[in-house]
């Protein structure tokens, strides 16, 4: 009885290894794709608030760092990801009837050039973007920063899906 039991939760751990491993997305033939290049993405836009460069460059290092075992180099990798951040914009949604915004909305976008050196096939030029509404009550500077935050997660997601998610 003891052996089955072993047995049993010996499948079962090797299942839920399976399943969490295949959860993060990432398809990589790890035997021909060992490095990836992440250029740093400038902000190209009329309205530049500094802090998105820095946490967008991180937050998109850091989901390649924790989800994939790629090494970073600065030049030449299998995987290239290079571009510009093209979008911040603040615009006003959901007008009330005294013609006063009662949200606002805060965009960020980004295009995205992707080069695979081993399937070159996959290679694309895309952008992603995400937005968020907040109160127009509410000020610029004192919701940003956590916005940012969400967006960046949700763009940088997006493009490690798009890149070696294949999803």
């Amino acid at each position: 009885m003891k052996k089955i039991l072993i047995v049993i939760v010996a499948i079962m751990a090797l299942v839920s290894c399976t399943v969490s491993y295949k959860f993060n997305g990432a398809s990589i033939d790890y035997t021909k794709t060992k490095t990836i290049t992440i250029d740093d993405f400038p902000i190209r836009t009329p309205l530049v608030y500094t802090p998105l460069g820095i946490t967008f460059n991180e937050g998109l290092k850091d989901i390649f760092t924790r989800q994939t075992r790629l090494n970073f180099v600065k030049t030449g990798g299998d995987l290239q990801l290079e571009g510009e951040i093209t979008e911040y914009n603040v615009t006003p949604q959901a007008v009330k009837q005294d013609a006063y915004a009662s949200e606002t909305r805060l965009t960020v976008g980004v295009k995205v050039r992707f080069t695979n050196l081993n399937k070159p096939d996959e290679d694309f030029e895309r952008s992603f973007s995400a937005y968020r509404d907040f109160p127009a009550t509410s000020m610029l500077t004192d919701v940003q920063d956590e916005l940012i935050s969400e967006m960046v997660t949700e763009i940088t997601e997006s493009i490690f899906n798009a890149t070696v998610a294949n999803w």
